[in-house]
């Protein structure tokens, strides 16, 4: 009975994050960054988790720009680095978590901004390698901009009621 109502609610969790994952820019990124082990059962919790895992992704992606300092990157990714360091501390230290409180108040509009700019912030930073230098963190800045822009369009559900 137990392995049953398990699989009837992971069906569930899908069944309903499926259609509200549909509404988002990326739909198998959406799906794909959900744990059918702890279901989501409305929108705001979905919007809840998505906010938090850009968080963990930021905070993972300043970490490694940090070391690549640290270990003396290429002396032509030192400046462009040390850049984007400058573009994520903010982004992780006060914009998230500012906007996690956002959300858990309700001001979804104010959240929404925050995660924007935190996407906007992913992609001013590969832009600071354009030219001679290949930027390692490409699939980062990507991958976040992309969790951003899933998280907007989720709030922008929950906005709609």
């Amino acid at each position: 009975m137990s392995l049953r109502l398990k699989s009837v609610t992971t069906i569930v969790f899908f069944r309903k994050n499926g259609v509200v994952a549909l509404k988002t820019p990326f739909y198998d990124l959406c799906l794909s960054s959900l744990n059918p082990q702890n279901p989501i059962t409305d929108v705001k919790a979905l919007a809840s988790a998505m906010t938090n895992l850009v968080l963990s992704n930021a905070t993972d992606t300043l970490s490694y720009i940090q070391e690549l300092i640290k270990q003396g990157a290429d002396p032509q990714l030192q400046k462009p680095l040390a850049d984007c360091a400058e573009l994520y501390i903010p982004v992780v230290k006060y914009n998230l978590p500012q906007a996690i409180n956002a959300l858990m108040r309700g001001r979804f509009g104010f959240t929404s901004y925050l995660l924007s700019d935190a996407g906007k912030q992913a992609q001013d930073c590969e832009k600071n390698f354009s030219g001679s230098s290949q930027s390692p963190l490409t699939e980062r800045n990507k991958l976040l901009s992309n969790l951003c822009d899933v998280a907007v369009a989720i709030l922008k559900l929950l906005q709609k009621g």
